[in-house]
């Protein structure tokens, strides 16, 4: 009779998944203060990483959506990563070898998919919301000219429309205000103020905003800032 595990791919693929969740579980669970102290500290450290990165990224492309969960993702696993190594697993270790309520043995049987399940929640309401401690703005300028630029930007955002002009401008052509990737205004002639309607801005990670660019006379964009009404 021949041995077909060793000759299905499938069964192997499956056996290596089966052994790799396995190592996972039992790094998961491992509850000496070492790890937990490495596994708590490694989640911080991605929880940053992936909360800072978003939010760079989201002054290029502002209306990622993707990139939102991802920075809540990282907000919410900052705390919930020691949260989970230094309590929730040490309580749920205990209360499967202690517990006598059949109702808690399910319950703690269960603990790591509640515990995850209520994490990927938190990070959905989270993302949804996007509240302010969470986001920030940057702006960003680039360009093979950039550092030659020099401009101070004053917006007033209170009325409708909304306008911007630059108080000072060196070595620009003209202004352009863009909402959504799309061109609203543009000016070519000192104080370069641009208008857009409110209504005509577009959502941001934290509050309807706009794009100021500022264009060298071949169209390449110098500097670039993101304003938040």
């Amino acid at each position: 009779m021949t041995d077909t595990s060793r000759t299905n791919p499938r069964t192997r693929l499956g056996g290596i998944v089966r052994r790799a969740w396995r190592d996972f579980l039992s790094v998961y669970y491992s509850n000496t203060p070492v790890w937990r102290w490495l596994k708590s500290g490694a989640l911080v450290f991605l929880g940053l990483f992936l909360w800072m990165g978003g939010n760079v990224l989201t002054a290029y492309w502002t209306d990622a959506i993707a990139l939102r969960y991802a920075i809540a993702y990282g907000f919410v696993l900052i705390a919930w990563g020691p949260l989970t190594h230094l309590l929730v697993v040490p309580a749920v270790i205990r209360l499967r070898r202690t517990a006598e309520n059949p109702a808690i043995r399910q319950i703690v049987r269960h603990g790591s998919k509640i515990n995850f399940t209520t994490f990927l929640v938190i990070v959905a309401v989270v993302g949804t919301l996007a509240p302010g401690v969470m986001l920030f703005d940057f702006s960003s300028g680039f360009g093979t000219d950039g550092g030659d630029v020099t401009a101070d930007i004053v917006c007033e955002t209170d009325g409708d429309p909304i306008t911007c002009e630059l108080e000072t401008a060196e070595g620009v052509d003209h202004v352009v205000l863009l909402t959504g990737g799309e061109e609203i205004d543009s000016s070519d002639e000192p104080p370069y103020s641009v208008s857009a309607p409110r209504k005509s801005l577009s959502d941001g990670p934290s509050g309807p905003q706009f794009v100021i660019e500022l264009r060298d006379s071949d169209g390449e964009t110098l500097r670039r800032f993101i304003r938040t009404v």
